[in-house]
């Protein structure tokens, strides 16, 4: 049977390369390229009405649209009462319009303009900085990586010329310390969940943190900042992808008697972007997928190679007896 040239040509785009137009860019690690959504996306804060303190954040989805939510008294870890408005947002003829209960707006001149509840809403986009970002390793801190050299690290590989890559575990293990460490997770628009910026920081190299881009989603156990599938941090601090953002660690490996019995788990205090997330937290156990899996031995730091272009600066760490 013959083809009509319509079939044919369905045919050919779907099977030769060339010929379809090509597929859009899906990961970003430089803000500079990235598309029209991600200057869109971020946060916002403002007021409703005259009075009312209120936060906005927007995740870009791809193809100029947008979720999000409205915070009731300012954005996570800075007033948030927990009350939140989910969003919706679409790209219409070149203006990003809003929807939500009882609320419209739009986006413009680098502002959210809308009403909620009949009351006017007018918040400006803000790009928050972690408190402890550029922080200097105090005396008697092992710099583990400041962008000149890799000689703390096995398997470690230097990107963008003074970056850490993925897949790397410092050479020597740690019992008890504190840990700063800075992370970029990239733009992925068109991805969702474990698909975006997934990585891990491991702790005694067994122990999992987890790295992700988790901008605006519901803080889980397996979000950013989660103890992975174990525990959720107190809230989601993950600040928008490819800003700079930082773990800040005091942690103690697990102890065991002479007969080799546990009579305290690993502990551990993590703030993420200088708001605590999990405090004084008792590990209940190993999470896998680190590379040590005896809890009695001290272990590495390791960043988990996840497949996404994560990447570190500024790590520096203290023992402590």
């Amino acid at each position: 049977m013959r083809r009509s040239s319509v079939c044919l040509g369905l045919f050919l785009s779907l099977t030769l390369p060339g010929f379809a137009d090509e597929p859009k860019q899906k990961v970003f690690t430089d803000a500079a390229a990235a598309d029209a959504d991600f200057r869109i996306q971020g946060e916002y804060e403002g007021r409703i009405g005259t009075n009312a303190l209120a936060g906005v954040q927007l995740v870009a989805q791809g193809d100029g649209k947008f979720e999000g939510a409205i915070y009731a008294k300012g954005l996570p870890g800075a007033g948030w009462d927990r009350t939140k408005v989910p969003l919706k947002g679409e790209t219409k003829d070149g203006i990003v319009k809003l929807s939500g209960t009882n609320f419209e707006g739009r986006v413009e001149g680098g502002k959210i303009i809308g009403k909620l509840d009949d009351a006017p809403l007018e918040l400006k986009h803000v790009e928050r900085r972690s408190p402890t970002m550029g922080a200097k390793p105090p005396a008697g801190a092992i710099v583990l990586f400041d962008g000149t050299n890799l000689d703390q690290w096995d398997g470690g590989r230097i990107q963008e010329g003074n970056l850490l890559a993925v897949g790397t575990r410092t050479k020597r293990p740690f019992k008890k310390f504190t840990l700063h460490v800075e992370f970029r997770t990239p733009y992925q628009p068109y991805d969702r969940s474990q698909g975006r910026g997934n990585s891990g920081m491991y702790l005694g190299d067994q122990y999992e943190f987890q790295i992700l881009d988790s901008f605006g989603l519901a803080g889980e156990n397996n979000e950013c900042g989660g103890y992975y599938s174990m525990a959720k941090p107190a809230v989601n601090m993950c600040l928008p992808p490819l800003s700079w953002q930082t773990y800040d660690v005091d942690y103690a490996m697990a102890t065991f008697d002479a007969q080799g019995i546990k009579t305290k788990p690993a502990v551990a205090t993590v703030k993420l972007n200088g708001v605590v997330i999990h405090d004084n937290y008792e590990i209940p156990r190993s999470n896998g997928g680190g590379g040590l899996m005896d809890e009695s031995k001290a272990g590495a730091i390791f960043f988990q190679d996840h497949g996404n272009p994560v990447n570190f600066r500024n790590i520096w760490i203290v023992e402590k007896n």
